[in-house]
């Protein structure tokens, strides 16, 4: 790092009181031994650890690399541990606030640190896919020549934000999700150590299931959060951080939610049924509880996805899009952007004309099968392009139903045992009615009669 004056001073008071800077920054890890979660990245022989000059690469040097994942989750805290333990030159820059000019000084710097002190440099550039193609083009030389070592992080898909000859020539490292043991964690280290909270009050488990809710997967967020309900308490003169006095320090009600029991299942199961019974109003009320619960959003997602088929079907075929749209948003994006997204597809669903004719049928074709309704496949439809097949009679007599007006043969398709059998009873509800007139039409052809 090459801090200015200010910074240095900065530095220096936070040194000398410790408490002047926010929870969340006295907790950052100074080793990657100390990093929470991530594991899959922090593994003997990792690029991060061959970052900080862990392990012997021989004439193979480290890859330059990208963060990629939701806000919260130790992104920056990579980067700040690689900083403090690597003895390369490490200088960050933000996308946000830099520009091909600040670029081209980290490099011109990186060549003399190289040439006059044999000195490597890690660049650690934060939001950078808020860097326009020909920001992103200018640190191109400096990645392929390894004068500098990239470390870059971003919250969106790299894939669609990052120009591909950057991409091609670094490590992409994608951040999974924080799980709530791997925030107890971190909380529990932030109560007791000496850079945090120092055994000054307690978490009853009630208090942290909520503060888990509140911070839906994002470290920073909890640390946050526990900071808060930490002063109020200790304000208070109490030992303890009660339910009571985080939700009045965090502004935030505990949800009575709980995501692996009844809650889980129950809230779920009203927001679908709201859903099926078109009452926009009660399905975002139930929207709105999972999410604030903390609810994993892409069950959320999966959720609508099967509502849009169960519920919805040939009423409206584009209801299914629009789920399955949704579902790849949210996948994309995450909370808290990601509630925009399930409110759009809740309310499409809930206002769409309503069938669960797919529904039905499937499980009525379903059931004929299981009892047994499954006879052999009729002579003229089985497979009659191997050798030998003509001889069997496979193909024999089998109508081709583009050679036909209106491209469809009265000839017979199902097994005997079911044939004539009617699974599909489409409605006549929104688009539904014409597939109705349709499945009417074409019975009737098939059974030889005359449009």
């Amino acid at each position: 790092m090459e801090p200015d004056l200010f910074t240095a001073a900065a530095e220096d008071r936070q040194e000398k009181d410790p408490t002047g800077s926010p929870l969340a920054v006295r907790m950052r890890p100074r080793t990657l031994d100390e990093v929470v979660g991530q594991q899959h990245l922090l593994k003997p022989g990792s690029p991060l650890r061959r970052l900080v000059g862990e392990g012997n690469g021989g004439p193979a040097g480290p890859s330059s690399v990208f963060l990629w994942g939701p806000p919260g989750i130790g992104k920056t805290t990579l980067a700040y541990v690689v900083s403090q333990a690597t003895n390369k030159r490490f200088v960050e820059l933000s996308a946000i606030t830099a520009g091909v000019k600040e670029v081209r000084a980290v490099i011109d710097g990186a060549r003399r640190a190289s040439g006059g002190y044999g000195k490597e440099t890690v660049l650690f550039l934060d939001e950078i896919h808020r860097f326009s193609k020909a920001q992103q083009d200018s640190l191109l030389p400096a990645v392929e020549n390894r004068w500098v070592t990239l470390i870059a992080a971003t919250t969106e898909n790299p894939y669609f934000s990052v120009i591909s000859p950057l991409l091609s020539r670094s490590l992409l490292l994608t951040l999974e999700p924080l799980t709530d043991d791997d925030l107890r964690g971190l909380l529990k280290r932030a109560l007791t150590d000496a850079r945090g909270l120092a055994g000054a009050v307690t978490l009853p488990e009630d208090t942290e299931a909520h503060l888990l809710r509140i911070a839906g997967g994002d470290a920073r967020r909890a640390l946050t959060a526990l900071e808060a309900g930490a002063g109020s308490a200790i304000s208070k003169g109490e030992k303890e951080i009660t339910l009571q006095t985080l939700e009045e320090s965090v502004d935030r009600a505990a949800v009575k939610y709980d995501r692996a029991g009844d809650q889980h299942y129950d809230v779920a199961s009203a927001l679908i049924k709201s859903i099926r019974g078109s009452d926009v109003d009660a399905a975002l009320h139930y929207l709105a509880r999972m999410i604030e619960a903390g609810e994993d959003p892409r069950f959320i997602a999966r959720r609508l996805m099967i509502s849009a088929s169960e519920d919805i079907g040939l009423a409206d075929p584009s209801a299914l899009q629009t789920a399955v749209a949704a579902a790849q948003a949210v996948a994309l994006i995450g909370f808290p952007e990601a509630r925009i997204t399930l409110s759009q597809a809740t309310i499409a669903l809930a206002l769409a004309p309503k069938s669960n004719a797919a529904y039905l049928a499937i499980d009525a074709a379903l059931a004929d099968v299981r009892a047994g309704l499954a006879g052999p496949v009729p002579a003229h439809l089985r497979d009659s392009h191997y050798k030998g097949a003509e001889k069997l009679g496979h193909g024999k007599g089998y109508q081709y139903p583009h050679d036909l007006p209106g491209g469809i043969a009265a000839q017979q398709y199902a097994p005997d045992e079911v044939h004539g059998k009617r699974y599909y009873a489409p409605t006549r509800y929104g688009a539904e009615a014409r597939y109705a007139d349709v499945t009417d039409r074409v019975r009737g052809r098939l059974r030889g009669e005359e449009p």
